[in-house]
């Protein structure tokens, strides 16, 4: 942060420097991610490494024939082996939330979204990384994923990515939800609702959030008669449902809202929303604008791809770290358009955003980051 006087002399203007921003991505790493090395390198090296790779989308190949400042590509790869999976997941919400934490308060009730992006991967697996290379619908040539789950603040102004999980095969979705329940509580956070996709619409699920008391939306998935014709009609309204399997069946309150499409993706008529909602009285309407906020979860997941380091690696430790990096990286420019950015006004607080933009933020980093590494600016010929 640096000051300086005003033309009219009158005051000052602050000024929002690259160190600023690069310290507060550094120091939550420097804090809670320990890789023990003997010699001149240092943590600190590693990490300015590896935030250059992500908001330059390079990979370790690419980024240490670029810079001189940098570690050789087989100290990197050697170094980041050190990292410890389990010990990253105990740590992940502490690292991603140590700055948006002075924004948020405790004992408030929050929105909330839970969801799951994918990674493309397309070697090969063994036993090392057997458990997190999921299978799924095809999608970039491949159907083999690594996977994480994210639980995410959805309040305007506010939309802090909290914790984020490698997917495990072997653990149910309601493993996850367990997990991201308790830390809530750790928190000392309230839940005002939480959005969930079609992916968590199961019995299990429902049952848990029920006998955890936790409000929920879930949108229905039109599947059978009788949820095709709760489904039909031009009014809002509320219905229940029970939700059947082999072992068990659970009722279900359904709120349903209607709009009217207007031509939109080229049809006309009515469209009917059915959602899954506990433990809020909300209208039809009320509970669909809701939801509808959950695509906030969305936009985090394009923008941490635009920060993504390359990687061809089967090591799901080193593949979780970097999409650590990535949301922290997301979150990190939230806090600073908050901290720096508000507009000083009465009545709700106003984030003057075009400000700020993500893409000024990373560009400031980028910068610092180049004179830091120094890039390099000559290439030695072979005649």
């Amino acid at each position: 942060m640096s000051l300086f006087p005003s033309k009219s002399g009158y005051g000052s203007k602050i000024e929002l420097r690259s160190k600023e921003c690069i310290d507060a991505v550094l120091q939550p790493l420097k804090d809670h991610v320990i890789i023990k090395i003997n010699g001149s390198l240092t943590c600190e090296n590693i990490f300015r490494t590896v935030v250059n790779m992500a908001v330059n989308t390079h990979s370790v190949h690419s980024v240490s024939k670029q810079y001189q400042n940098v570690a050789c590509e087989t100290s990197l790869l050697y170094h980041l082996k050190k990292l410890n999976m389990e010990e990253l997941i105990r740590s992940n919400e502490k690292i991603l939330l140590q700055n948006p934490l002075k924004t948020l308060k405790t004992g408030k009730s929050y929105e909330f979204a839970i969801d799951l992006t994918d990674d493309p991967y397309y070697g090969k697996t063994d036993p090392s990384n057997k458990k997190y290379v999921i299978s799924g619908q095809a999608k970039k040539s491949t159907n083999s994923f690594y996977s994480y789950i994210s639980l995410y603040i959805t309040n305007k102004n506010e939309r802090f990515t909290v914790s984020v999980l490698p997917v495990e095969k072997d653990k149910s979705l309601v493993e996850y939800l367990s997990y991201f329940i308790d830390l809530i509580k750790r928190l000392n956070f309230k839940i005002k609702v939480l959005c969930l996709d079609r992916g968590f619409y199961s019995i299990d699920v429902f049952e848990f959030l029920q006998n955890n008391n936790v409000p929920h939306i879930v949108p229905v998935i039109k599947r059978g008669e009788q949820m095709k014709q709760i489904l039909k009609g031009n009014k809002a309204r509320s219905t229940q449902y029970v939700m059947k399997n082999p072992k068990k069946n659970i009722l279900l309150d359904i709120i349903i809202d209607v709009k009217y499409l207007k031509g939109k993706r080229g049809k006309k008529g009515c469209e009917n929303l059915g959602f899954v909602v506990f433990g809020v009285k909300w209208s039809p309407r009320k509970v669909s604008t809701v939801y509808r906020r959950r695509f906030a979860i969305e936009s985090s997941y394009r923008m941490r791809n635009v920060v993504k380091p390359k990687t061809s690696s089967k090591n799901a430790t080193i593949r979780y770290f970097y999409a650590l990096i990535s949301f922290l990286l997301k979150n990190i420019w939230l806090y600073l358009q908050k901290k720096h950015f508000t507009i000083v006004k009465r009545g709700p607080q106003v984030i003057d955003e075009d400000k700020f933009r993500f893409e000024m933020f990373i560009l400031l980093i980028e910068e610092w980051l180049r004179r830091k590494l120094r890039i390099r600016t000559a290439v030695w010929c072979l005649r």
